[in-house]
């Protein structure tokens, strides 16, 4: 089924007459006016559009979107705006490790973007002493005001001290050590409040005491692949073992790093 959806894609009539591919498209009012054009999950967008075996993107919408660099007490990579999850969920199925194409080694980029992720945590220790080597990770997720888009660098929010477990969860290939030692803590130290049937809830806030009741399948979801990814590879062996994925990279111009 998944295949016969993807193979009913249009790609370049999703473009809309430019480059880079349109947001979505609705019956009642057409083509959304955003497009997909900075760095997120439109490394993922874009080349499965261009492995697409019946209506691929042109070669050239790879170059359609920015690229824009970001630098963090000393971390430099690329990166537009603050949820850690755009780092992450592109690298769920294409395995980029080892590979570059002539603008970055992507791999490598989300591996800084959670190192200074990290770091970016732990300076806010002062205002929110929960955070620490054993507790951090924010991305977009529940709160106690509802549903926000924050994470970091840089602060937006504002951050009032939640933790975020699919933060370190969806990161586990790019810092095993680090993130492997969050969620051991998180399992440990606040047991039945934070960890359920299915895993870690969206988020808590130790300082606040609250926890979140809801577990949100697609932050669940990272965290499951991303742990399969570093325990045994197998979701990136097998989604790779697929053609068009093989020949959207060559695409692209993918090489050894």
């Amino acid at each position: 089924m998944a295949d016969q959806i993807y193979r009913r894609v249009d790609w370049r009539w999703a473009q809309n007459r430019a480059a880079p591919v349109t947001h979505g498209w609705k019956p009642e009012q057409g083509f959304l006016k955003n497009r997909w054009e900075g760095y997120n999950e439109a490394l993922l967008l874009y080349i499965l559009g261009l492995g697409s075996p019946n209506a691929p993107l042109p070669p050239e919408s790879w170059r359609a979107w920015q690229r824009p660099q970001f630098t963090y007490d000393g971390y430099t990579y690329v990166h537009t705006v603050p949820p850690l999850f755009l780092h992450q969920y592109s690298h769920a199925w294409f395995d980029f490790r080892g590979v570059r194409d002539h603008h970055a080694d992507y791999f490598e980029n989300s591996v800084i973007a959670t190192r200074a992720h990290r770091q970016f945590c732990l300076d806010l220790q002062k205002e929110f002493p929960g955070y620490s080597e054993d507790l951090w990770g924010i991305t977009a997720s529940d709160s106690v005001k509802g549903y926000v888009v924050w994470g970091g660098p840089p602060e937006i929010g504002p951050i009032d001290g939640t933790v975020v477990p699919s933060a370190a969860g969806g990161s586990l290939p790019f810092l095993p050590q680090a993130t492997l030692r969050v969620l051991k803590n998180i399992r440990n130290r606040h047991g039945s409040e934070v960890w359920s049937r299915y895993g870690p809830v969206n988020a808590f806030n130790p300082l606040k005491k609250w926890y979140d009741t809801d577990v949100i399948a697609i932050d669940t979801g990272i965290i499951l692949l991303m742990a399969e990814n570093l325990r045994t590879g197998f979701v990136w062996n097998t989604f790779m073992k697929n053609p068009e994925a093989q020949s959207a990279m060559e695409k692209v111009g993918f090489h050894s790093a």
